[in-house]
């Protein structure tokens, strides 16, 4: 193992010392991310192309080729972005668009209620805006209507007067919805990236890189990232018939990246290819605050820094998806499109409440469902599923429930909200190596739920009271073999050995290079090896925060979310200032006008063990 930054681990048994580690708080093996067998690679890399040590071996670690190294770098869309006519059904919808646009028809868009929906809408609603036109738009209500299409709001839509129905984010499986729009005489185009079975719904087009005939490459993409490409299309055939040559300027589609950076960071899709270009360059134009509800968003929320992809996904993402979760669907698309500055500081401010009044509830459902799984582990520890369910929770939050029992009980979640009708909707979170979406499939295969699916890491279902005992078991006897595997090969990969004193601001501009980070392309983590925690103390009710300090004096903050209860939390404090090895991810901070780095604690493991 070679210590990364400068000064490196004093001596060989430090440096190496987190690798012995077996058994954490978190009950996890620490490995190294870069294979020995990469070694050479990463030396290579860093000599031949003039790379500081530390950036060449993360790339190494994620794969990188030399190769693709410039691309990777500095990330452009004229490098990354493919033909959007290679998607199938694109060039159709580009020129059903066109047409509507050049005809000025009444169009409708129907987006999911999530941030990756709003901020397609909003792509197709500022690219109107520059035609000097708009469309009506429909959000669904999470908690009434559920996810994507239905009958009822087709036929408003085009009661409404649409000819163009547009879908977002959603369409791919709404047969009914989608055929009833074509009965009243409505087109329609569906632009998504969820998972597509072979039959198709009944529509003008559907433009989907993960329909099963696509052969485009770009399944990785949110669906602002297919909204995109559609955008390009439309641009290109409207230009190539010289619609640009008289009184209407073409839309500078770059300025639109800022949304798509947002929604392709909030649907955690993998950043690799064009969605790294798409973040890379989105930020830049964020960085401008040229969306007035983005920098007005931003100001509500007291984000003073240049936006990275942390801020997208921590604090302005969970903003906008408040109202979809606690009932007010419609407001980060309001948002996202607004011209008015009063208006958009009016929803900012109604968003940042109902993201408390979202963060209050939670917390008080989290709780209870916590309470439930101890209970249950206490009486049955080697259970492989964590259950928790209530009359009447907020079916919005269930996921952030279940999500919040995998974090703390490493171990596939199902939070379940009752209705007085005894009926239950579900939502099921999962970890690495399990496939909870296929149990779930399972389940509703064997008929014991009204309806359901999903991914492996995430799913949704819906199921009748007395079927709850038999479900419950199907899970867990269809998961057992997979968790116990799980458990047996968790471990935490670790990208390098640091000293306190190589966290620098030129250690983070280092690492800035390899970036943006996200799912595909995660977060540099170092280990700390036998770093003293000092004046621990719980923050906030559930942090754990505390100072590092190593064996030359160096001392440097860190910080433990979530962990107050927790085995990592009270490892911490009770450490009384003993060597701990500490574990995390290195993240600027702006405290009082002034800038540093702090330890984003995940995992701690006593040397004494």
């Amino acid at each position: 193992m070679t210590a990364l930054g400068s000064p490196i681990i004093d001596t060989e048994d430090r440096q190496t010392a987190f690798l012995r580690v077996e058994s954490s708080a978190r009950r996890l093996r620490w490995v190294e991310r870069l294979a020995p067998s990469h070694e050479n690679l990463a030396i290579s890399m860093a000599q031949e192309h003039g790379l500081p040590e530390i950036l060449a071996r993360v790339l190494t670690a994620r794969g990188m080729a030399q190769e693709t190294l410039a691309d990777y770098l500095n990330p452009t869309l004229k490098a990354l972005m493919p033909d959007p006519s290679t998607l199938q059904g694109m060039d159709v919808a580009a020129e059903r668009f066109a047409s509507s646009i050049r005809k000025k028809e009444p169009i409708a868009i129907f987006g999911d209620y999530d941030v990756d929906g709003a901020a397609s809408v909003a792509l197709i609603r500022r690219f109107l805006f520059a035609h000097g036109l708009d469309a009506q738009f429909y959000i669904p209500d999470r908690t009434l209507e559920g996810y994507g299409p239905s009958i009822t709001a087709f036929e408003q839509l085009v009661s409404d007067g649409a000819k163009l129905i547009i879908t977002v984010d959603c369409g791919t499986m709404a047969y009914e919805p989608l055929a009833r729009g074509r009965v009243l005489g409505a087109d329609i185009i569906v632009l998504d990236h969820h998972q597509a079975e072979e039959q198709l719904p009944e529509a003008s087009a559907v433009v989907n890189p993960n329909r099963m005939d696509d052969i485009s490459g770009q399944g990785h993409l949110a669906a602002a990232g297919v909204v995109y490409l559609f955008l390009v299309a439309v641009t290109r055939l409207l230009r190539r018939e010289a619609y640009y040559a008289n009184e209407i300027s073409e839309p500078d589609l770059m300025q639109l990246l800022d949304l798509v950076a947002l929604a392709t960071i909030c649907d955690v899709v993998p950043l690799t290819g064009l969605n790294r270009a798409f973040v890379f360059r989105g930020l830049e134009v964020m960085r401008q605050r040229q969306n007035l509800g983005l920098r007005v968003l931003a100001d509500t929320a007291r984000l003073t820094s240049a936006p990275t992809p942390y801020h997208l996904g921590y604090v302005l993402g969970p903003r906008l998806n408040a109202g979809g979760r606690i009932g007010r669907s419609d407001l980060a698309t309001q948002l996202l499109t607004c011209s008015d500055e009063p208006r958009a500081i009016e929803i900012a401010t109604t968003l940042d409440h109902l993201n408390s009044e979202r963060r209050a509830l939670q917390s008080t459902l989290q709780e209870e469902a916590l309470s439930q799984v101890d209970a249950a582990f206490q009486s049955r520890p080697d259970a492989a599923l964590a259950i928790a369910q209530g009359d009447e929770w907020h079916k919005g939050l269930i996921g952030l429930v279940a999500a919040r029992l995998t974090e703390r009980f490493a171990t596939p979640s199902l939070a379940i909200s009752w209705d007085k009708e005894g009926q239950g909707s579900g939502s099921a979170r999962s970890i690495q190596g399990v496939d909870i979406g296929a149990a779930i499939r399972s389940a509703v295969g064997a008929g014991l739920l009204l309806r359901g699916g999903g991914h492996a890491m995430a799913a949704g279902f819906t199921l009748a009271k007395e079927n709850a005992g038999a479900f419950f078991n199907h899970v867990e006897e269809t998961l057992l073999a997979s968790v116990m595997q799980a458990s047996t090969d968790a471990h935490l990969k670790i990208d390098g050995a640091l000293m306190a004193s190589s966290a620098t601001m030129d250690l983070m501009a280092q690492l800035d290079k390899a970036g943006p980070y996200g799912a595909g392309n995660p977060q540099p983590r170092f280990a700390f090896p036998a770093h003293r925690c000092k004046f621990a103390k719980i923050v906030g009710e559930r942090h754990v925060r505390c100072s590092l300090i190593a064996s030359d004096g160096a001392r440097m903050d860190a910080i433990a979310f979530n962990t107050a209860e927790t085995d990592v939390g009270k490892l911490l404090i009770e450490s009384r200032g003993l060597p701990l090895h500490v574990a995390g991810h290195l993240r600027r901070s702006d405290w009082g006008g002034r800038q540093k780095i702090e330890l984003h604690i995940e995992d701690v493991a006593n040397p004494r063990i």
